[in-house]
């Protein structure tokens, strides 16, 4: 009995080993200090300076429609969504009101 005690104990120990080996491979082909975004940043930014830029509206004004948003209203005019808060302090960006008139320039 002490013979087959005594394996046990070294297949044990070799399976701690090669499950410790096995985690220190996984984690060094692994990237843990950049997210998908990151490794993708690159990419997504020379696209992002090919692409042409939207251009700017030249109406003063633009009236919410149902479902607007100050990002959507952004995309639509090409006034970006700081200056569109700046333009309107007095507008609460998280409650749109239908037909309500915002300014798109000074």
């Amino acid at each position: 009995m002490k013979k087959r005690s005594w394996i046990a104990r070294l297949l044990a120990l070799a399976a701690l080993v090669a499950a410790v080996v096995a985690v220190i491979v996984v984690a060094s082909n692994t990237d843990l200090h950049s997210s998908s975004d990151h490794k993708n940043g690159h990419k997504a930014q020379q696209h992002k300076e090919t692409a042409p830029k939207k251009k700017r509206t030249k109406a003063k004004t633009y009236t919410v429609q149902s479902g607007d948003t100050l990002i959507s209203i952004a995309h639509k005019t090409g006034v970006p969504v700081a200056e569109l808060q700046a333009l309107n302090p007095e507008v609460d960006p998280q409650i749109m009101v239908a037909g309500e008139v915002l300014k798109l320039q000074k």
